[in-house]
């Protein structure tokens, strides 16, 4: 007769995860109140892997038992300690709707450390996902990848026609409330502080505010349309260096607009370092709508669509989309709305 396996015991799981018996414990017993869903399903994964089976065990509250879990992809190079709030609240607003739903949102990671091993070891036969929601532009290939595991995949601020749901803010809208607010302040010459170069999201609103601003008959100088790789505060800094040795030239723009909240935040402060007094010099407003241009000091002029209410939308979405066996998908704009704070004021005479 063969020889039983010997027992495995949560001291030895919580050694070779890296982490505590304690932790394991808690897991096992089905403690999910207050603990990392990517380390809740690790330490689920790998007792199951080792044969980890005794009485008591919570096999009901396994990953392998639930099915009422939605993931979550970050596109890279994010991270979930990023400082990028807007993206923070979508995951937010996502949460707050899947958990009205009965179910709970799981973060899988980056796009970037996904391979194709790992989409295999988190999607088996019979994986616990009802879907994922991407948040943010991924590579084509990446979407590609994870659209073999017949997985209903909804993609946050970014299209992909034909391949999977999506939910969009309204930029044209965004941008046409933007300098409609602005032209009807005075100003005449504008200029862009655009991030994240590359990504469809600023190709979509660079060039809805160059429609905005045909539409009276104006237009952007190149000299003043600024392109930087990232989008956070140092590059709304940066952007504004690259543009302050022209400040004393007569078609120096008198109103800015920023790729989103974040580097319009870094660009109040630089102008305001470099002597440029806002808005009573010049305006700045935001191209995206959040927390930080609402909660902060200055508020920051801004329009777009709620974060939190493009997560709930994709909940929604994940959850209630119809079936795609014949390649039909739902593309959702939501609209955009414009908000009035302190960075934007008449233009100067």
């Amino acid at each position: 007769m063969p020889r039983p396996a010997k027992k495995v015991s949560q001291t030895q799981l919580a050694r070779e995860l890296g982490i505590s018996q304690a932790l394991v414990s808690l897991v096992l017993n089905g403690r999910k109140a207050g603990i990392n869903a990517e380390t809740y399903d690790r330490i689920w994964a790998h007792a199951t892997k080792r044969g980890y089976h005794p009485k008591g065990m919570h096999l009901a509250s396994s990953p392998a038992a639930q099915a009422h879990q939605v993931g979550i992809i970050l596109r890279a190079p994010l991270r979930l300690n990023t400082p990028t709030m807007y993206f923070g609240h979508v995951q937010h607003g996502l949460h707050v709707a899947l958990e009205a739903r009965e179910f709970s949102a799981v973060f899988l990671g980056a796009e970037d450390q996904l391979d194709g091993e790992k989409l295999h070891r988190l999607f088996p036969a019979g994986h616990p996902f009802q879907g994922i929601v991407l948040v943010g532009e991924v590579q084509r290939p990446f979407l590609d990848k994870l659209r073999r595991f017949d997985l209903r995949v909804v993609a946050v601020s970014a299209r992909y026609p034909g391949l999977c749901h999506s939910i969009l803010g309204n930029e044209p809208q965004a941008l046409e409330s933007l300098v409609q607010h602005l032209h009807g302040l005075g100003h005449r010459r504008f200029g862009w502080l655009g991030g994240n170069v590359g990504l469809g999201r600023h190709e979509a609103r660079l060039t809805a505010l160059e429609s905005a601003l045909a539409t009276f008959d104006l237009k952007l100088d190149p000299r003043y349309t600024v392109k930087l790789k990232e989008g956070d505060r140092a590059e709304g800094a940066e952007a504004v260096l690259a543009v302050l040795p022209h400040a004393r030239r007569k078609d120096f723009p008198t109103a800015w607009i920023c790729y989103n909240t974040l580097m319009a935040a870094g660009a109040v402060r630089a102008f305001t370092r470099a002597g440029l007094a806002v808005p009573a010099d010049v305006s700045l407003a935001s191209a995206d709508f959040s927390p930080v241009a609402t909660d902060g000091t200055p508020r920051i002029t801004a329009a777009g669509s709620n974060p939190e209410k493009l997560g709930e939308a994709a909940a929604r979405l994940v959850l209630d989309a119809p079936a795609t066996d014949l390649g039909s998908f739902t593309d959702l704009m939501l609209p955009a709305q414009l908000f009035v704070g302190d960075t934007t004021g008449p233009a100067p005479k």
